[in-house]
């Protein structure tokens, strides 16, 4: 349930209205925008009535929520929600931000190298895998704690900040310096995973599912802003198909869907998507066009000799073309949204 408020509200009659919601055992949240305030109620809201709320000074409506997702909602947050990643780094309500590096993390000379050329070409957080989930059991796992130590190096002589993938709540504890925890498709549904992320006061990056619809993802979501954790940022990876030309089958409908459902911001990743790398630059050029919040980019200085994911990557001299690229259509559709 939500309460809209009138303009201006009386804050003692505010106070009060939220102190009677409160001993109703409702979690009252407030959503502060530049025309409206909002109250989402959470909870056993049967015990309300509507009328009478309705019939107060300072309310302007109130409106029941059908949906099982409720602070992931729209209507629960009507303005987009902005998360400070680093000093100067937003994501979300008119902040874009480019996500790269490689899939995985593999020496110091090869994550460092990377950083650096990424940001040169203006991507503003690193990315990289410590943490690999892969479908062989005998494929490339990952360096684990040693490959947090060595993105850690690099965000220590490049300044990004850094995102990388848990898998596992026994791994959380090596996290602790880690800027944007990431939650991978094969995770999205590890309930007792999300639970524990929504403890951490961390921003976190939610990957969607293989086959999980739009309102299974933001279900996800909720699961770890139930837990006080409202940073969240949704991601769109591809999605599983009868087409197996491409990897998986990049679902750009989901921006303006997301956004229209939820104030969270939304972020691409077509290198997973599309499992190719001639094929990223073109559609994270279309994602930008759709109005997404982020691009995520794999980039290896060695694609062919990577240990991880090489036919999706991208070279660096490549990032710095689709950089530009991207710069230009964002320019573009700002020029056409004002």
């Amino acid at each position: 349930m939500i309460v809209v408020l009138k303009e201006n509200p009386n804050p003692r009659q505010l106070e009060n209205l939220i102190q009677w919601l409160k001993s109703l055992n409702l979690d009252v949240h407030i959503s502060s925008g530049s025309q409206q305030t909002v109250l989402g109620l959470v909870g056993d809201t049967t015990s309300v009535d509507i009328d009478l709320v309705r019939a107060l000074d300072i309310v302007a409506d109130v409106k029941r929520i059908q949906e099982p997702y409720k602070k992931a909602n729209r209507r629960f947050h009507p303005q987009d929600t902005i998360i400070q990643i680093a000093e100067g780094i937003s994501i979300g309500g008119g902040n874009f931000q480019m996500i790269a590096g490689p899939c995985s993390v593999e020496s110091p000379e090869q994550i460092c190298e990377v950083a650096k050329a990424v940001k040169a070409s203006g991507a503003s957080i690193l990315r990289g895998g410590a943490f690999k989930p892969r479908t062989s059991p005998y494929a490339f796992q990952g360096m684990h704690a040693e490959g947090i130590k060595l993105l850690l190096e690099a965000k220590a002589e490049t300044g990004m900040p850094i995102i990388t993938e848990i898998m596992d709540i026994g791994q959380l504890e090596l996290f602790g310096e880690v800027d944007i925890i990431q939650v991978g498709a094969r995770n999205m549904q590890n309930f007792e995973l999300l639970k524990h992320l929504g403890r951490t006061g961390k921003p976190i990056l939610l990957k969607r599912g293989l086959a999980n619809t739009y309102q299974e993802l933001l279900m996800s979501a909720e699961y770890i802003m139930s837990g006080g954790n409202e940073q969240i940022i949704l991601c769109e990876r591809g999605i599983r198909t009868f087409e197996t030309f491409t990897r998986n089958t990049l679902d750009i409908a989901a921006v303006p869907v997301l956004k229209e459902l939820s104030h969270l911001p939304v972020v691409i990743d077509p290198s997973h998507a599309l499992g190719i790398a001639r094929f990223v630059p073109t559609m994270a050029v279309a994602a930008v066009a759709a109005g997404c919040d982020g691009l995520m980019i794999e980039v290896h200085n060695d694609p062919p000799h990577a240990k991880c994911d090489g036919p999706q990557s991208i070279r660096p001299e490549a990032f710095d073309v689709l950089a530009k690229r991207v710069k230009a259509m964002r320019q573009l559709v700002t020029s056409l949204e004002g």
